[in-house]
């Protein structure tokens, strides 16, 4: 049966801390749409996200992290022109994908040398990645191909009862996805449209394609 607890309440927190570090995953609010995060350098846990989302082995899965500095815990050869990029949009709707490192489970990154990583700009994503003290695995928490939940309710409603948490935070703040640029290729590509307008993007990569 899943608990649906106020994101508000510390003992919720606490809870979803633990049942991250015993290798479940946890729906939480994002500044996007709810997110579904496990330990991202876990693969019995990241394997939960798989099975909890009904999703395909080959498709990977995003990275969370607190601030910048972390970056280096999933994520090499960051390119110098990234940089300014990253402290202008992050935390925020901007999802950029990085040479991986050896590190991180094949099974987050379905067997790619890349990783995507963002920083949510939401407390409580913000919270839980620092209360849980790793980077986490996170994709919207839906059905693979079914339209993603706005609301604690209906997460824990699609996702069944195998899913032991969610983190009321209230209706989803948009229904957007964030915006997705590949930061490992020449020119710098973008993957997906999201969140975040592509125009101001191209001030700090001119050559986005």
């Amino acid at each position: 049966m899943t608990q649906i607890l106020p994101a508000s309440s510390s003992k919720a927190i606490k809870l979803a801390r633990r049942l991250l570090r015993e290798g479940e995953a946890v729906a939480f609010p994002t500044d996007t749409v709810y997110g579904l995060g496990a330990n991202a350098f876990e693969r019995f846990a990241v394997r939960q996200i798989f099975a909890l989302k009904k999703r395909p082995p080959e498709k990977g899965l995003p990275v969370f992290i607190y601030q910048i500095d972390d970056l280096n815990l999933v994520a090499r050869n960051v390119p110098n022109q990234a940089w300014p990029l990253l402290q202008k949009f992050w935390p925020g709707p901007l999802t950029v994908v990085l040479p991986k490192v050896a590190a991180l489970p094949d099974d987050v990154t379905a067997g790619q040398d890349t990783v995507a990583v963002r920083i949510p700009d939401h407390p409580v994503s913000l919270k839980l990645v620092i209360e849980f003290g790793r980077p986490l695995a996170v994709t919207s928490a839906n059905i693979s191909g079914q339209d993603t939940p706005t609301t604690a309710q209906a997460v824990a409603t699609q996702l069944g009862p195998t899913l032991p948490l969610v983190l009321d935070g209230g209706p989803s703040p948009s229904t957007q996805p964030s915006t997705i640029i590949d930061l490992s290729s020449t020119p710098p590509r973008v993957l997906r449209q999201g969140a975040l307008a592509i125009a101001p993007l191209k001030e700090f990569l001119p050559d986005l394609a």
